[in-house]
């Protein structure tokens, strides 16, 4: 594993100890490059938004009618369904604005989904576990933009 690689790439993310373990409990990153390691962080975005997910559907069937979690389940919707895909189809074409701004929307999402909540949701562990993974991977995004 390029542990140096990973250290450099994430000192340049706003969380660099998730970034870091995040990265080397894949054991992809131990032959990956900065797109590669980009790619693994998309991964794990898509893994933190499963968590997180699971958490609002068992929400909405303890409590059918809870309207924020009904407009969690559509930010959630929006992440499967447009921002992940978005980033997994802008890596192979070098387009990494576009996982830019498919992360930065992931986060945006995330945080619409926990307003919604007054003093946050049951499952704000998961949201801000996601919020962090998916700021990471736009980081990485960017720093392969420069």
């Amino acid at each position: 594993m390029d542990a140096n690689l990973i250290a450099q790439t994430c000192n340049q993310t706003p969380y660099p100890d998730l970034c870091v373990s995040t990265l080397q409990s894949d054991p992809r990153s131990a032959k990956a490059d900065v797109k590669g390691l980009g790619i693994i962080m998309v991964d794990a975005v898509r893994a933190k938004a499963r968590e997180a997910n699971l958490q609002v559907e068992e929400l909405i069937d303890r409590e059918p009618g809870n309207t924020p979690a009904t407009n969690c389940r559509l930010n959630y919707s929006d992440i499967f369904h447009l921002h992940i895909p978005d980033a997994v189809e802008a890596f192979p074409k070098d387009d990494y604005k576009s996982v830019e701004l498919a992360m930065t929307n992931v986060v945006t999402n995330a945080d619409s989904c926990e307003r919604g909540f007054s003093g946050g949701s049951p499952f704000k562990d998961e949201s801000q576990a996601l919020h962090d993974v998916a700021y990471v991977a736009a980081a990485i995004a960017k720093v392969l933009r420069s």
